[in-house]
């Protein structure tokens, strides 16, 4: 598969993101992407729009973006054309390709506004990996953190102290969650330990209020149909914020980032910044900043007060989501723990020693 950062045409974009989400169990999303190819003819605003798209498509996540529209349209009864599609009882390309014109052409105002801004895929799941991160570092600096999370989206995982963990057997949790985090486990099990979180909020530029019908419609559209179980997750989330909302604050991630950095912190805790498939969204300069932030928090990190930074990001050449983690004191270079499913799915554990060990 050609490495995501060369690819810069439309229509290589497009067929690139309908054969990921077929080899990752979505093989109906797929063939509704594929669709957007049949767009741009320029027949429509939406059509004229991706084919003049001005970035790199797949860095912007564009075909992704449209896909969310569309399937918004099925899930709120706007438009049930697409419904079969999603179940796979339409299957030829052809057929999917023609619904998908007839659909975006009928609501080609309404479907604009979705390109106007990068997906909020905010899954549960993923945060497999950054709580195998947390007990891989409380086997050096014990289980007390306070965590802070970058492109929080809804917030869904900023309530993961709520969620009941079981990761190749290693348990953390309350044992009746209604979220119950099991993916497949490839590997030795992480270590265990009984993970404290004291403190958890996170940031986005334009958070989602899951307490909102409308809102909590749209981030669920960003899901792939044929994954119920993530459609199931959102739905638990979904009655976490009802019961206590997540502190997500609207804030540029840099902003968030230099001022929890300068916030003052507990005795004996480890701060942690966290994020999962978000950098690949955020500007040079905000990245830039954060590295700054981080690296300078990270010289003046102490034995009790300690900073890790926790980050599930895709590979862009490889496309492998790797779970890495940099921690301070220490030299603070990234320490590779394993690989996941963009969605969690799976983890595989590559049995790192803890650090100091």
């Amino acid at each position: 598969m050609q490495p995501i950062m060369e690819i810069e045409r439309i229509a290589d974009a497009i067929r690139w993101q309908a054969d990921h989400a077929a080899n990752n169990g979505a093989p109906c999303t797929g063939r509704v992407v594929r669709a957007q190819l049949r767009l741009l003819d320029g027949a429509t605003a939406v059509g004229r729009r991706i084919a003049a798209w001005p970035g790199k498509p797949l860095e912007d996540a564009m075909p992704l973006r449209l896909a969310g529209g569309h399937h918004f349209l099925a899930l709120s009864g706007a438009d049930s054309r697409l419904a079969p599609v999603y179940r796979g009882e339409v299957a030829d390309q052809d057929s999917v390709d023609a619904l998908v014109v007839a659909v975006t052409r009928d609501h080609d105002e309404a479907l604009l506004p979705w390109l106007g801004g990068p997906p909020q895929t905010n899954e549960a799941g993923r945060s497999a990996s950054i709580m195998a991160g947390l007990l891989w570092l409380a086997q050096r600096w014990g289980s007390r953190f306070e965590l802070n999370e970058l492109g929080a989206s809804a917030g869904v995982n900023t309530m993961m102290e709520r969620f009941r963990f079981d990761l190749g057997g290693t348990t953390v949790g309350p044992a009746d969650s209604p979220m119950q985090i099991v993916p497949e486990w490839r590997g030795p099990p992480p270590p265990a330990a009984d993970i404290a979180i004291t403190a958890i909020q996170g940031c986005d530029r334009t958070p989602v209020d899951l307490s909102d019908p409308a809102q909590a419609l749209r981030l669920k559209s960003y899901v792939w149909a044929e994954v119920t179980e993530r459609i199931a997750r959102i739905d638990a989330a979904i009655g976490f914020a009802a019961q206590k909302p997540p502190l997500v604050s609207a804030m540029d991630a840099a902003d968030f980032v230099e001022a929890r950095l300068a916030a003052p912190q507990e005795h004996d805790t480890t701060r942690v910044i966290y994020h999962s498939i978000v950098w690949q969204y955020l500007p040079e300069e905000t990245r830039a900043r954060i590295e700054a932030a981080i690296a300078a928090a990270g010289a003046r990190a102490t034995p009790e007060r300690r900073l890790a930074w926790i980050m599930l990001e895709t590979n862009r050449q490889t496309f492998r989501h790797e779970l890495t983690v940099r921690h301070w004191p220490g030299d603070g270079e990234p320490v590779l723990l394993g690989t996941a499913h963009a969605h969690g799915a799976w983890v595989e554990w590559l049995g790192v020693s803890p650090p100091g060990a």
